[in-house]
């Protein structure tokens, strides 16, 4: 009878692991998934690594600068042999990002060039902000910026300010360098 309890137990478990597992596709699984794929390039940047003057920055500058630990890049370049697999990709990422769990917080086009910016929590305290941009000659580009609590009107005035920062220019060459 115990035996028969464990097994049920167990076989319990098992389906509820594999039915939260879900076979949707996450932003973080395409990011795995194409981190070695050809036309695709990915590179994890520490927040430490931009060589910023936070003299200047005003308390909410500050406040939102400490909350982001890391950016996570992932690029593709676009050919003019392969405009199919980019709309592909393209329609890809726009799928993920279409999810409910990503909150808008701005859109901006020019020129045919498109950026979009969604975030992952509430107004208050945002998990993981997600910065998409696209431009058929160039290609696309998804930036995740991870931190903790991280709220996401503060960090549009972070990066209105970071503008001028200084950034480690080898480190940010292999990315410059991938899309020539």
């Amino acid at each position: 009878m115990q035996r028969t309890i464990q097994y049920i137990l167990c076989a319990i478990l098992t389906t509820a692991f594999f039915v939260s597992c879900g076979d949707g596709v996450s932003l973080q699984r395409y990011y795995v998934d194409n981190q070695e794929t050809k036309n695709f390039i990915t590179q994890d940047i520490p927040i430490s690594m931009l060589e910023i003057d936070k003299s200047n920055f005003t308390e909410e500058q500050e406040e939102a600068y400490n909350s982001v630990k890391r950016l996570n890049f992932l690029g593709y370049k676009t050919s003019e042999n392969d405009l199919e697999t980019y709309n592909t990709e393209l329609a890809k990422v726009k799928t993920i990002l279409s999810d409910q769990k990503y909150n808008d917080l701005m859109d901006v086009s020019d020129r045919g060039r498109k950026i979009t910016i969604k975030y992952i929590g509430t107004d208050e305290a945002a998990d993981e902000i997600i910065v998409f941009g696209s431009a058929k000659e160039m290609g696309f580009a998804i930036v995740r910026i991870l931190g903790d609590d991280m709220n996401p009107e503060k960090m549009g005035v972070l990066i209105h300010s970071l503008q001028n920062a200084n950034v480690d220019e080898n480190q940010m060459q292999n990315i410059m360098n991938f899309f020539k």
